[in-house]
C-alpha cells in the first residue's frame, strides 16, 4: 500500500484529495500539511503546521500556492518523496526549473495543469483542430477565489494551440482603445480571464475560418470532477521517471 501525503491540506481542493486518498483501498493516507492548519481533523489525522509531518510518505500531492510550491517541491525532493502537483502557475520557465532541479529521478514529480478527464480532452481536441483553422483564440472562467490568471489550463491550451499552428491568421490585427481588450498573448494565441462569484472552472476554444467557426467547450461544475486524474497520476507516479508534464499520457493520448 502506497503512503501519500497532502500539501495544501486545508484548502478546498486539498480536503478533497485527502479524503479520496482515505477512501482509496490502495492508498494510505499518512500526513496533512497546510501552513495555515486548520485545527479541525481530517479523515483522522491532524493537518499539521510542519512539513516535517510528510516526512515519510512515498507521495506527497501538492495543491497549494504559485507562490510556495517552488520551496515545496525542493523539500519534498530533497525526502525523497515523488510529487503530484495540482498547484498553478507553471510558466515554461518554471517548468525547466522543476526539470533541472529534478533530474531523471527518482523520485518522480508529476505537474498537471488540469487532473479532469474532461480538460485533458478538451486540450487535445483543440490541439488537433488547430492546424485546419486560420486563429483561435481562448476563453476561461473561474471563481473569485482564484489566485492567478490565466489559468494554468488556458496556459498550456494556448501554448499547444499556437505549436500546432504558429501563424495565426487575421485580416486585421486590432488596435486596443482600452488596454488588454484584445486578452494576453499566448504563445501568438489570445486568452480572455474572466474571475466572477458562482463560477468553478470553465472554459472556451474558438476556431474560426472563413464561413465558420468551432466551439471546444469544457465546464467544471463541482471540483470532485479533478479527483480521478490526481488518483491516476498518484498511482502511476512511481514509474514515470523525472519531470511528466499533463496526465495525457496516462489516458493514452
Amino acid at each position: 500500500m502506497m503512503s501519500v501525503g497532502v500539501s495544501g491540506a486545508s484548502g478546498r481542493m486539498g480536503r478533497m484529495v485527502a479524503m479520496a486518498v482515505d477512501r482509496a483501498a490502495d492508498l494510505d493516507l499518512q500526513g496533512l500539511f497546510d501552513p495555515a492548519a486548520d485545527a479541525e481533523p481530517l479523515a483522522g489525522l491532524t493537518i499539521s503546521d510542519d512539513p516535517d509531518s510528510l516526512a515519510g510518505c512515498e507521495v506527497v500531492v501538492e495543491f497549494t500556492n504559485p507562490d510556495v510550491v517552488m520551496d515545496n517541491l525542493a523539500r519534498w525532493r530533497s525526502q525523497h518523496s515523488h510529487a503530484v502537483v495540482g498547484t498553478s502557475g507553471f510558466s515554461s520557465e518554471r517548468l525547466t526549473e522543476v526539470g533541472d532541479r529534478w533530474g531523471e529521478g527518482p523520485p518522480n514529480c508529476l505537474i498537471a495543469p488540469n487532473f479532469s478527464i474532461g480538460a485533458v480532452l478538451m486540450m487535445r481536441f483543440a490541439e488537433m483542430a488547430a492546424p485546419h483553422f486560420a486563429s483561435a483564440e481562448v476563453v476561461e472562467l473561474h471563481h473569485d477565489r482564484k489566485a492567478d490568471a490565466p489559468s494554468g489550463t488556458a496556459t498550456s491550451t494556448a501554448e499547444r494551440i499556437g505549436a500546432a499552428k504558429p501563424e495565426q491568421q487575421r485580416a486585421v490585427v486590432s488596435t486596443e482603445l482600452v488596454d488588454g481588450a484584445r486578452g494576453a498573448s499566448v504563445g501568438g494565441v489570445p486568452v480572455h480571464a474572466v474571475r466572477l462569484p458562482g463560477l468553478v472552472a470553465h472554459q472556451e476554444v474558438l476556431l474560426g475560418n472563413q464561413g465558420e467557426w468551432l466551439t471546444i467547450r469544457h465546464d467544471t461544475t463541482d471540483r470532485t470532477a479533478f479527483l480521478a486524474g490526481v488518483l491516476l497520476a498518484v498511482r502511476h507516479i512511481p514509474h514515470l521517471p523525472g519531470l511528466t508534464v499533463g496526465i495525457e499520457g496516462l489516458l493514452g493520448l
